[in-house]
């Protein structure tokens, strides 16, 4: 499956979430999983971003329906971007 490099904000309604009930996180990555995709890791950040999973998507369009369900919620925002293993862009330049 590709790979995708979610990033995400929160809001400050997601702020407000997190701080009330951090187990949060993991209820969205059961989310995200049963909506198709696996998030292989995630890691909280310090930085104009609070988060960073990587994903694997069957296609652009799971991981564009995923972006846009965890969005219209209003407590994050998304940068969404494709990503090859640097195998994968090795064979792909040769």
């Amino acid at each position: 499956m590709p790979y995708y490099v979610l990033l995400t904000s929160l809001t400050d309604e997601g702020r407000k979430t997190l701080k009330e009930k951090p187990e949060r996180i993991k209820e969205v990555n059961a989310e995200v999983e049963a909506m198709g995709a696996n998030v292989l890791t995630q890691y909280a950040l310090m930085g104009p971003f609070d988060f960073v999973n990587i994903i694997d998507a069957p296609d652009n369009a799971t991981m564009a329906r995923i972006a846009i369900e965890l969005g219209s919620r209003g407590t994050l925002q998304t940068m969404t971007m494709a990503a090859l293993t640097v195998d994968e862009f090795i064979a792909k330049l040769k």
